[in-house]
Order: structure tokens, then sequence, then C-alpha cells
């Protein structure tokens, strides 16, 4: 029989491990394996088939308009006219609002990637006897794991 289950990466699971010893499971009959973070550059455009739910483009759209309305309104007093002088607006105004939207989300996922907290998860397999499945199962659930599921060999 085998009981899958899943942890995060904290004593609790060491404690577990522990218990299982304790009970009569020896390290062999125990394969932990840890999952790897995701660590993906940030891209400019979402597709269809992905998306990162990172948008870039919302204050520089927002930027665009602002400068743009800006630019053709102060346009008429200005030398170059209010359709070049809005141009210039929106150009300016959308080139701004990426630059601190990807410096902000730099920052962000920056932190994110060092932070200590962020914990990694962790999936044990452990192959026992059909007598102990149930008090392995109950071991894994009192140190808190993620899931838990077993499954016959036969």
């Amino acid at each position: 029989m085998l009981v899958i289950s899943s942890f995060e990466q904290t004593v609790l699971l060491e404690v577990a491990i522990a218990n299982l010893e304790m009970n009569g499971i020896s390290k062999e009959q125990i394969l932990i394996a840890p999952f790897d973070k995701r660590r993906e550059e940030i891209k400019l455009f979402d597709t269809i088939q992905r998306s990162d739910g990172i948008s870039l483009l919302d204050l520089a759209a927002v930027l665009a308009t602002i400068f743009a309305v800006l630019g053709a309104s102060y346009g008429f007093i200005l030398k170059w006219g209010p359709i070049i002088w809005g141009l210039i607006g929106f150009l300016f105004g959308s080139l701004l609002g990426y630059a601190i939207d990807y410096v902000l989300t730099k920052k962000k996922t920056k932190r994110q990637s060092k932070d200590p907290r962020v914990a990694t998860e962790v999936v044990m397999i452990v192959e026992c006897d059909p007598a102990q499945g149930s008090k392995v199962e109950e071991i894994l659930w009192s140190n808190l794991a993620l899931g838990v599921t077993r499954i016959d060999s036969n």
C-alpha cells in the first residue's frame, strides 16, 4: 500500500518522518520529493494560451490617456498644434507608465523570490502494509499534511 501526502516544507515534516520511524516505518519505505518553484521572467504581452496574471500595460494606458489629453489641450497654445502634442503626450505617458510598472513588478518578484516565508511544497510517499495504512494516514494528518491519499497495491 502507498500513502501519498503533501506538506509545506516546515519542521512538521521532520516531525512526521520521526513519528513514522517510531511506528515501524523504515527510512527505505519513505520517499520525499520537494517541488521547485517556477521562476520565469516577466513577459510583455500575454497570449490566449498563456497568461501570468501580471499586466504591464494598465498604467501605461492610463498615463497615455492622461498625457494625450493634456498634450492636445495645451497644444492649442503651443507651436506644433494639438495633434502633434497629443501624440507626444501619448508616447510619453505610455513609456512612463510601462517603465513604472516594469520597475515595480521587478521589485515585487525579486522580493518574493528572496522571501523565506514562501514555503516549498513537498510530496511524501510512504510504502507500508495495509494494516499500517490508517496509522500512517493518522500520523500525516496530525502533522498538518495538506492532503493525503491511500493507494492499494492490489
